[in-house]
């Protein structure tokens, strides 16, 4: 005992005891949710609409891209939930009968049974989205399979959980940023101008929400493409190292064209530079050839879409372009961008006796010509096509070159409007290869909703075959086995292409093509859901081009197969095949390396 009479031993009564582990991992859980806040219905509507983003889709998809479109569905799902328990809260709890009241109990809980609740909706959804990002990964190992692709790990896809939510919370910020936005301009109109809540609270919704409009449909929308056009207007005018100015008066932007070469655009001038010359021609087929005609006029060769039309005419003159064998107008993508391996293709099959003429309509790139210059590639394609038509018409029947008109993704779509119906194209052209259709384009719709009973959305024949065919694989040109008139029709399109089978009727009606028995690149665990169909075919869009050649909307020496069938040379024949389709692969692994 001490002097005072106390044990040296007796506990200190008013000393506090440390916190236990689960008080500690309460702790951190409470601060962890006042710093983020987050609304618990909206976690799960959140984690409903992740599940529906890692559910099969056409394109296989690396960690990154998955883990950016699971995040921007997440947050368009905790928006959704969001709103339904404020209008559970507002509208359906307060008028619950009394039978109801144990329903309004579980969504009014204790403290306890809400911190619990808490847990498990964030546990789950943690552990619920990196179960099903496992079972994703094996979706994508199995397309990768049918595309001849490297196979994904589950580990390394586990990490589009991490970017979800970096996605998620970042859309969050956003939102909260506009309400705390709304709650200022409440809080100004009524101290300051005395306005009740009641009444401020709609007004000041209603301000933000017309200012929203306003900006992202007018004031954003165009300060956004004109900014787009701005930044891709001064990438149009960069020039690869590799293409360099022709001197051939059989190139534009040669000294002697009428369309100088700073005027081509960045893609254009890399058209009339990369020609495979009469010398490589010859090498590869083992006869005689000419230099290969290329003509072109971008944006800046010409005031107009009207000037820029007379003026391919015009170059088509000077070079003599009417004087070879095939002539092929090219209705190109936003950019210009022409597909090298349609140009070369013909240049081989024909000896270089071949004419090529292209036009720019737009500095964009072709996911954002869909969206704002749709209706330019129509016209451009409609000016190019009927004035070339004309000119050539002028000259004698057995004088004429064979006039083909080729249009690839948004480019079909041009130069399907210059043509009013089958009967036009035959009366107009010699033959047709279209890549890749939009789902928009008109004629093709037109064409795939009269097809013949019983054939199939993906690979329909229409009319017998007598006038157009479908083709994903080159055997498939030859079916139906029946008589294939001239001038021929030919569409290129691949079961796995979103480019081709994307449409805002997916929203909310099943298409045929998800009825009938999948392509063979198609993964047979696809299935239609509302509205979640048309989400994950429109993920698939951005990443058309990142898978090999024959799948989705990469088409590669197919194009060949296609002019064969549309516009085959006399001498043709399986050794000449063969060595086009081996110059043609050296000369896109050239492209690769050097643009």
């Amino acid at each position: 005992m001490t002097a005072q009479g106390q044990h040296i031993d007796e506990p200190d009564v008013d000393q506090p005891r440390p916190p236990s582990l689960p008080s500690r991992i309460w702790a951190v859980i409470a601060r962890i949710e006042r710093v983020i806040d987050p609304n618990y219905p909206g976690l799960v509507v959140a984690w409903i609409f992740f599940l529906w983003a890692v559910s099969p889709s056409l394109l296989p998809r690396t960690w990154l891209f998955e883990g950016l479109v699971c995040g921007i569905s997440a947050a368009i799902g905790y928006g959704v939930g969001c709103v339904g328990a404020w209008a559970f809260k507002k509208w359906i709890q307060p008028r619950l009968p009394d039978s109801a009241e144990g329903l309004a109990k579980l969504w009014n809980p204790s403290d306890t049974t809400r911190a619990v609740g808490k847990v498990v909706i964030l546990v789950g959804t943690i552990v619920g989205a990196a179960l099903v990002l496992a079972r994703s990964a094996r979706w994508q190992r199995d397309l990768e399979v049918l595309m001849g692709m490297p196979p994904t790990t589950t580990s390394s896809y586990l990490r589009a959980e991490l970017l979800a939510a970096a996605t998620l919370a970042l859309v969050i910020a956003a939102y909260r940023a506009v309400r705390w936005l709304v709650r200022l301009i409440v809080r100004r109109l009524n101290l300051d101008l005395r306005i009740p809540r009641t009444i401020a609270y709609p007004g000041a919704v209603l301000v933000v929400a017309v200012l929203a409009v306003l900006l992202f449909q007018g004031v954003l929308a165009k300060a956004f493409f004109a900014t787009a056009n701005s930044a891709f207007s001064l990438r149009n005018g960069q020039t690869s190292p590799s293409a360099v100015q022709p001197q051939l008066p059989e190139r534009s932007g040669s000294p002697q064209s009428l369309a100088a070469w700073d005027t081509l655009g960045s893609e254009g001038r890399w058209f009339v530079a990369t020609a495979p010359s009469a010398e490589r021609i010859a090498q590869v087929t083992g006869k005689p050839a000419r230099e290969p005609i290329r003509v072109y006029a971008g944006l800046d060769s010409a005031p107009e879409p009207e000037d820029i039309a007379a003026l391919v005419v015009r170059e088509l003159d000077r070079t003599h372009a009417f004087d070879r064998k095939v002539l092929v107008v090219v209705t190109t993508t936003g950019t210009g961008w022409v597909d090298s391996t349609t140009a070369s293709s013909i240049e081989y099959m024909y000896g270089g006796d071949s004419a090529i003429a292209a036009t720019q309509y737009s500095y964009l790139p072709s996911v954002l010509s869909f969206l704002s210059d749709r209706e330019k590639a129509t016209e451009s394609g409609r000016l190019v096509i009927h004035a070339v038509h004309q000119r050539w018409a002028q000259l004698a029947p057995e004088h004429r070159p064979k006039l083909l008109v080729y249009g690839e993704s948004l480019g079909s779509q041009g130069s399907e409007g210059a043509f009013t119906g089958l009967d036009d194209i035959r009366t107009l052209v010699d033959g047709v290869l279209w890549v890749g259709p939009p789902n928009s384009n008109r004629l093709w719709s037109q064409i795939e909703a009269r097809r013949d009973p019983g054939t199939p959305e993906i690979l329909p024949t229409y009319a017998d075959g007598l006038i157009v065919r479908f083709a994903a694989t080159a055997p498939d040109l030859g079916r139906p086995d029946r008589q294939w008139t001239d001038p021929r029709v030919v569409y290129l399109q691949h079961a796995s292409d979103p480019i081709v089978w994307w449409s805002p009727d997916l929203l909310f009606t099943q298409p045929d093509w998800l009825k009938e028995p999948r392509g063979k690149d198609v993964s047979k665990s696809i299935r239609w859901w509302p509205i979640v169909t048309f989400w994950q075919i429109s993920a698939d869009m951005a990443n058309a081009q990142g898978v090999p050649s024959g799948h989705g909307h990469r088409y590669g020496d197919l194009v060949l197969d296609g002019w064969i069938a549309v516009a085959q040379p006399a001498d043709w024949n399986p050794g000449l095949d063969a060595a086009v389709r081996k110059a043609l692969d050296e000369d896109i692994t050239w492209e690769y390396a050097h643009k």
